[in-house]
């Protein structure tokens, strides 16, 4: 397969809509906000954005296009993406070929949801035909449980403890306490961590992200545009995305990540020792180590002795995480998908304040979205340099 790759594609103008963990307000609000600051940001007009790109959970009954409406925007190049997880590299990867077509000139990359006092409950019940069929019916209670089943199985498997997740855990806390914008505001040290309430078996507290209110965004460009506009940026120097990889499996160890990594690191020129940053989905520990094994900084089963060996703060020998994470930042709906990218561009534009990660030029972003009961159905990645 011949593939056209990345050159010339920038992204830039990192925005974050300061989280709150309930709000009154609709995601149109937040996804409004989050138009209006990358606007200020990039100095631009709102008739300048010809593309738009939305991922949210509670924007129903809207979709992309009923949004379009609400902002006062009219973009000749129009994508919606429910993808969670996967959405901010999925976004990133399709804006991107948009910008190289000239199909868009200038595309806003957004997602957000608000957080009512009972929206997450709605939103497990009808996450998807399987979840209003299968699992919530019979109390498996979302996420929760299903990453407590994926956690037991790969700590009997692989050896993993429940002192291997704290370590992240604790060092994502570090680099939260850095950003402004992290919900967590408190040291998190593995004793606490260790002792905390159990929520579902071998998941206790601070295993499970918190469900907010709040959204992402950035820019996806040319490099000329870019340049003209004078606001830094990153260029892309690689991407993949994969759905529903590994089906047969009987129970998810696995994920597309390791079927493209290959393809991945030939775009970009760069393999995972090359990386200064990873920025991976992390709404409960383990589905960061299996992302760590898939896009082979250790073999399948090794990550957690990878993480007995290495400090994981941005100042660490593996900076992971670098705001904090959605564990200690806060999981905003779909926006959790976008986290990490708008961190990555932040650190390799000189824009991360305190935790900034010393020379950092090259980073990687994982993403993973759509859990079903026992697997996630989207994953991608993508390589960023400054």
């Amino acid at each position: 397969m011949t593939r056209k790759g990345y050159e010339g594609v920038a992204v830039a103008v990192p925005v974050t809509v300061p989280y709150v963990r309930y709000s009154i307000r609709a995601a149109h609000w937040w996804l409004a906000r989050c138009i209006s600051e990358i606007l200020k940001s990039a100095g631009l007009k709102k008739d300048a954005i010809d593309g738009l790109s939305v991922s949210s959970f509670t924007l129903a009954p809207d979709t992309a296009i009923g949004l379009t409406q609400h902002l006062g925007l009219s973009p000749r190049w129009l994508d919606h993406l429910p993808l969670g997880g996967a959405s901010g590299v999925v976004a990133l990867r399709r804006a991107a070929r948009a910008v190289q077509a000239g199909d868009a000139d200038i595309v806003a990359c957004i997602a957000g949801d608000t957080n009512h006092v009972d929206s997450f409950r709605l939103t497990l019940a009808n996450f998807s035909q399987f979840a209003r069929d299968a699992v919530y019916p019979y109390g498996a209670g979302g996420p929760n449980a299903s990453f407590a089943f994926l956690t037991a199985y790969y700590m009997r498997v692989y050896g993993a403890t429940r002192e291997d997740f704290g370590k992240l855990c604790v060092a994502q806390r570090a680099n939260a306490l850095k950003y402004p914008h992290a919900l967590f505001k408190k040291p998190l040290t593995l004793e606490e961590y260790l002792s905390a309430r159990a929520i579902a078996e071998p998941l206790h507290l601070f295993d499970c992200v918190m469900p907010c209110a709040g959204a992402e965004g950035f820019l996806v460009l040319s490099e000329e545009r870019a340049k003209a506009l004078g606001i830094p940026f990153a260029a892309l120097m690689g991407t993949i995305e994969r759905h529903n990889a590994y089906a047969a499996d009987p129970v998810q160890m696995r994920a597309g990540w390791a079927l493209d990594r290959e393809d991945l690191y030939a775009q970009a020129g760069a393999g995972p020792g090359d990386m200064d940053f990873v920025q991976t989905y992390d709404d409960y520990p383990v589905i960061s180590l299996l992302q760590l094994e898939d896009l082979g900084f250790c073999a399948k089963g090794e990550a957690p002795a990878f993480v007995r060996e290495h400090s994981f703060t941005h100042d660490g020998s593996f900076p992971l995480n670098t705001s904090g994470g959605q564990l200690s930042v806060g999981q905003a709906g779909a926006a959790g998908g976008f986290l990490g990218m708008v961190e990555a561009l932040r650190q390799l534009t000189g824009q991360a304040q305190a935790r900034q990660v010393k020379d950092a030029k090259l980073g990687l972003v994982s993403g993973f979205g759509m859990i079903n009961f026992d697997r996630g159905l989207g994953s991608g990645a993508a390589i960023l340099r400054c």
